[in-house]
């Protein structure tokens, strides 16, 4: 129990950003437009930055779904990454 408490910042990250993974991976594949796993593991963010704040394919209902999901899901990392900066006590 005491090594939940102590790295429960780090339990938290952890557990958000595993779905996350999946749900990035996704939103990459239809920005990027292909069904390769590789575009996972490259460092293209551009064009990815630009479908996430903006809306490259306004005619397609998935991407619009996958967009705001992948927001919501950022914001929240966001808001635990800043949880953790300003209630951290270890540091």
């Amino acid at each position: 129990m005491d090594f939940i408490i102590k790295n429960i910042w780090l339990i938290l990250f952890v557990v958000w950003v595993l779905p996350l993974t999946c749900c990035r991976s996704r939103f990459r594949k239809m920005v990027y437009q292909t069904d390769s796993w590789v575009i996972n593991s490259k460092p293209v963010f551009l064009k990815e930055i630009k479908g996430l704040v903006g809306n490259i394919f306004p005619d397609n209902p998935d991407y619009k779904k996958f967009r705001n999901f992948d927001l919501f899901y950022l914001t929240i990392y966001l808001l635990l990454f800043i949880a953790y900066l300003a209630f951290d006590t270890n540091s």
